[in-house]
């Protein structure tokens, strides 16, 4: 086991501290077992202090008795778990801990990971983290995906950002589409009819990018009465006045409606222009 432990002390993740002050959280040092108790064990890591290993940390399984995995004069490596100068505590641990820790995750964090699995609704990424995390398959490109197996494969490695995640539900959302450059739209894109899939709903993508909207405009107007109108009616009466003085206050209700329904659709489609941008 000490042949193995030489060669591998030369590669550049092994630390070799001096002090209890060099020490930090996941740093990878050489340690040998001085004493063996029910709970752990205590090893030299080289710093004038021993450290504790507890007996959850020899290994991801079950282990019943420390003496299962350690004895006397053993060497082996360790992670550095946690370190106290002032009180002169280590903990360490065997088993590896995570690239990146909860308390290292935060919105808009880019990472680079691997695709592990795919599902229908999106493809799972390991990025170090306790938990892979899910990109949704909205967020795997600009363009309607209908598989994630249009875009990625198991085995990819991935530039991805995280949008979200919880602790407590174990939860890590990530977005690889947040990374890309929208892509400006075509002419083409523009003029495309509306897909739409089996259960009605319109397709992202290469859809038309501005819905029809229908303008139900009115092209003729009242005819409003001439002055010769207005005299003969005048002669005839002041019941021919009222009636036509009504009429005039109709034409002008029915043109301040039409008026109102140009202004809300000329509205509704400025915002559909908005939005589709």
């Amino acid at each position: 086991m000490s042949d193995e432990l030489t060669e591998l002390t030369d590669a550049p993740e092994i630390a070799v501290p001096s002090s209890i002050e060099e020490l930090k959280p996941k740093m990878q040092v050489k340690g040998r077992v001085e004493r063996l108790e029910l709970y752990g064990a205590f090893m030299d890591i080289g710093v004038g202090v021993n450290a504790l290993i507890h007996i959850s940390q020899l290994s991801e399984g079950r282990v019943n008795r420390v003496s299962d995995a350690l004895k006397e004069g053993d060497e082996v490596l360790v992670w550095i778990d946690k370190v106290d100068p002032q009180a002169q505590q280590i903990m360490v641990t065997m088993i590896e801990p995570v690239a990146v820790d909860w308390s290292d995750l935060k919105t808009g964090n880019m990472y680079t990971g691997k695709i592990v699995r795919l599902e229908n609704f999106g493809a799972f990424v390991d990025i170090g983290a306790e938990r892979e995390g899910l990109v949704h398959i909205s967020e795997l490109s600009h363009d309607y995906v209908k598989n994630p197996s249009e875009v990625v494969k198991v085995g990819d490695e991935v530039e991805v950002q995280v949008l979200g995640f919880s602790k407590r539900k174990r939860r890590i959302d990530l977005s690889m589409k947040a990374l890309m450059e929208k892509p400006e739209p075509t002419p083409e894109e523009f003029s495309a009819p509306v897909e739409r899939d089996g259960g009605g709903s319109r397709r992202r993508g290469r859809a038309s990018r501005v819905e029809q909207v229908d303008f139900d405009f009115d092209d003729e107007e009242e005819a409003l009465p001439t002055a010769m109108e207005v005299a003969l009616r005048r002669a005839m009466g002041d019941d021919a006045i009222d009636e036509m003085a009504d009429s005039k206050k109709k034409g002008k209700k029915s043109r301040r409606r039409r008026e109102r329904r140009r202004e809300q659709q000329e509205d509704l489609l400025n915002r559909t222009l908005q939005l589709q941008d």
